[in-house]
């Protein structure tokens, strides 16, 4: 049975699907962890899910995921668009933000290759480097921050540990040039179309160095992702972006296990796993 984030979650979908004449009869629902992605006829609507735990202000990362899809998309950059008409918004139903997107077709389960993944990524990449809107500086560190200010009393006990860990991490962290990232680069945010990888989800974009994207890019797919990426960029450099990504998954899973408490002992044996290491 769907839990009350992924109900409201549709609820909201359908109201702002019934006010701009969308067919709602038969909403289906693609989606409902970080985001509930409902889908009416040629529009998907999207709606924070676990995020609501996560975010001050939700609206705001659903704004600048609009915002960037729409620079790429303008941009002959194969992304999943924001809808013109009716406008992606974020519009407003029961307190809750929602974006309309166009549905795009894509091989659920189909495997990218690690090239076609890095290459894919440098293009985003190339084609945000001129995005004029304002983005977050701090991207995962303040986010880490935000979810150990919020939901520390959650963690067992764990979250002095994981602050002191956080600080020392983020004192490795090279500096580098800031840029436009995607900020979450992984596999999940890339799907298989009839025109090639389309790349999806960019709520947690933020200036800063590459080597954020490049290290999710080969902590999941390997050297021979990085080999394809167009850059000279040496797998060591990479080691205290990965390290911060490491990091990022402990406090996430007890995001997770406020909604599903179910997966509390995930989130337990991943705090374990990581002080283990």
């Amino acid at each position: 049975m769907a839990d009350e984030y992924t109900r409201a979650g549709v609820a909201a979908a359908i109201a702002v699907g019934e006010r701009f004449g969308l067919p709602t009869g038969d909403p289906e629902v693609l989606h409902f962890k970080s985001n509930v992605l409902v889908r009416l006829g040629s529009v998907v609507a999207r709606v924070p899910g676990t995020t609501l735990f996560a975010r001050p202000d939700p609206a705001e990362w659903l704004a600048r995921d609009v915002a960037l899809s729409k620079h790429l998309t303008e941009r002959d950059v194969l992304v999943v668009s924001p809808t013109t008409d009716p406008p992606a918004g974020p519009h407003f139903a029961d307190g809750l933000p929602v974006t309309l997107w166009h549905y795009t077709p894509h091989e659920p389960g189909s495997t990218l290759s690690p090239r076609e993944v890095a290459i894919s990524l440098f293009r985003v990449h190339e084609a945000l480097a001129d995005y004029p809107g304002e983005l977050p500086e701090l991207g995962p560190v303040q986010d880490l921050r935000t979810l150990l200010d919020r939901h520390g009393p959650a963690m067992g006990g764990a979250a002095p540990r994981l602050r002191e860990e956080l600080e020392r991490v983020v004192a490795a962290l090279p500096a580098g040039e800031a840029r436009p990232l995607h900020g979450d680069a992984h596999s999940g945010n890339v799907v298989a179309t009839a025109a090639g990888p389309c790349w999806l989800d960019f709520e947690d974009t933020w200036r800063g160095p590459l080597g954020w994207d490049l290290g999710v890019l080969y902590a999941e797919s390997g050297p021979s992702a990085l080999a394809a990426y167009p850059a000279d960029v040496a797998p060591s450099s990479l080691e205290p972006f990965i390290a911060l990504r490491r990091l990022f998954e402990v406090p996430w899973r007890f995001v997770i296990a406020q909604r599903f408490p179910e997966r509390r002992g995930e989130a337990e044996a991943a705090l374990d796993r990581y002080f283990r290491k």
